[in-house]
């Protein structure tokens, strides 16, 4: 496994990311969002081609169609104008399916440490959540955990389906980190954790290991699908080894390619696509 290179501030999707300041410092401001509720209007009506749209059925001409046809209903009734408004607490169906009209949104931010990973901290400690406060209107959750040293790769979504997805063993979703150890690994312990190591709480199997290319070997590459608490920390304590940093550069086939630690990106929708394909 290479190191990862120096990246620069501009994402792959071409949107400056969202950069966590210093106080006193300048603030980034995302861009101006409308209300997934309201439409942005004012009266909190919104066009019912919308409302659908934002419910990830289909693109605004498509349900033009779909709500010509009669596929759309409202309250009930089968609604083909064209333009029609619906206000917040209508019942819209799409073909019987009730519709939630809040757009789905995917943020994906390179996490620093010292921010646990959690929407509120009662005992006041940073959170996550102050990292992408401009990014979205919508409340948006983390999908899974970095615990508050370890730094990289944390998804943000109000998509419920997909977190679930995501974080479900089932799925096997793939993470590479890369740790840099107290003192160098010794070639069998690399040899143990590539074969496979009995912990306290049963067998953990990697995908892969290896060292860092070019780098100390104290420096290693760790590529898992297993989502327990604290996974690659103890397979290296288990082994006698402290972990100096942990870092997750891979997430669900996610980089950090252009996106530099404390920034955060919207994901493409060519990512959002792959996303949703994981069995």
């Amino acid at each position: 496994m290479r190191k990862p290179r120096q990246q620069s501030h501009r994402s792959k999707a071409g949107k400056p990311g969202g950069k966590f300041q210093k106080k006193g410092g300048p603030q980034k401001s995302a861009p101006k969002r409308s209300s997934a509720k309201t439409g942005g209007t004012a009266s909190g009506l919104i066009r019912l081609n919308k409302y659908v749209a934002n419910s990830g059925v289909c693109s605004r001409r498509e349900a033009d169609v779909y709500i010509a046809a009669g596929n759309v209903t409202v309250n009930g009734k089968p609604i083909t104008e064209m333009g029609y408004k619906v206000k917040t607490g209508d019942e819209v169906r799409f073909d019987g399916r009730l519709l939630n009209p809040e757009k789905k949104e995917y943020v994906l931010l390179n996490k620093p440490k010292n921010f646990i990973t959690t929407t509120s901290d009662e005992r006041g400690r940073r959170t996550v959540m102050e990292l992408i406060s401009n990014a979205s209107r919508a409340r948006l959750v983390p999908v899974g955990r970095l615990d508050r040293n370890t730094t990289g790769l944390l998804l943000f979504t109000n998509d419920g389906d997909l977190a679930k997805k995501l974080t479900h063993p089932k799925h096997g979703v793939r993470k590479i980190y890369h740790v840099e150890l107290n003192k160098n690994l010794k070639a069998d312990d690399l040899r143990k954790i590539k074969t496979g190591l009995e912990l306290e709480d049963g067998p953990v199997l990697v995908d892969d290991a290896s060292y860092i290319d070019n780098a100390p070997k104290r420096e290693v590459g760790i590529k898992i699908h297993s989502g327990r608490n604290r996974i690659v920390r103890r397979i290296f304590e288990h082994l006698g080894y402290d972990v100096v940093k942990l870092d997750r550069v891979v997430f669900a086939g996610l980089t950090k390619k252009d996106l530099p630690r404390g920034h955060w990106r919207y994901l493409t929708k060519e990512e959002v696509i792959h996303l949703g394909m994981i069995q």
